[in-house]
């Protein structure tokens, strides 16, 4: 079959019913091919014969997790792009999810459109037969590069010293670059659901980002605004090897 012209094939995995069955059809109605799993194992099968575009994991599932399931693909160096179904709101727990290789994460439960724009975004930027940027231990943009493993970055030869949550959206927009990511989103990934803190955290974070990299809000090499709406990363990000 030629897949470059034929719909997108995903692998949806949930053992809720009232899921799935709500689920599959709408994202067979955007244009997609889904098939359906109620676990882990039945993934595993479902990828090796069908090789998808992408999956939609359950963390919670039986025989075998979201997680397990992700570590075994990654370790088989299948690459496919997943998107991780979490119940998980600190931003830890998400943050040792995307370091094990998912492309993304949505906190359930959800908006099936988000889920949708998601799904769009990590087929999108998917790089057939090489790992995601999610799962790449150091990346570089320009004269910009980021040790994820260590969690140290550096403009040309000078190391950035930034306060820890910069680094961890610094780290979320390399992995996510020509998206844009909304304020609320940037906030679920710094902070979770379990701080009361505003969006107006996420702009701090991004003007001290801006001053480490000196970029220029009004013609960004960097960080561009969307106005109203959020951030994207403009600059071109590959992983270094």
């Amino acid at each position: 079959m030629d897949r470059q012209n034929a719909r997108p094939v995903v692998v949806l995995a949930d053992d809720d019913d009232a899921i799935t069955s709500n689920l599959a059809p709408f994202l067979e109605r955007a244009g997609l091919t889904v098939h359906v799993a109620s676990d882990g194992e039945a993934v595993l099968e479902l990828v090796g014969r069908l090789d998808p575009d992408a999956c939609i994991l359950d963390v919670l599932m039986p025989r075998l997790d979201g997680r397990e399931v992700l570590r075994r693909l990654r370790a088989d160096g299948r690459w496919v792009p997943v998107v991780l179904l979490t119940q998980v709101g600190e931003s830890t727990e998400r943050a040792i999810a995307l370091d094990e290789g998912a492309d993304d994460y949505l906190n359930k439960p959800f908006d099936p459109y988000e889920l949708l724009a998601r799904l769009r975004a990590v087929v999108r930027r998917a790089r057939p037969g090489r790992r995601p940027l999610s799962a790449s231990p150091a990346l570089r943009a320009g004269d910009l590069r980021m040790d994820r493993i260590s969690r140290r970055a550096w403009l040309r030869d000078a190391e950035l010293v930034l306060t820890p949550k910069a680094m961890l959206l610094l780290d979320y927009l390399l992995t996510h670059p020509d998206e844009l990511l909304t304020r609320d989103r940037l906030l679920e990934v710094l902070w979770g659901f379990e701080f009361p803190v505003g969006t107006r955290a996420v702009d701090n974070r991004i003007a001290e980002l801006r001053r480490a990299l000196g970029d220029d809000p009004a013609r960004p090499e960097w960080i561009a605004t969307v106005p109203g709406q959020g951030y994207r990363f403009v600059a071109r990000v590959d992983d270094v090897r």
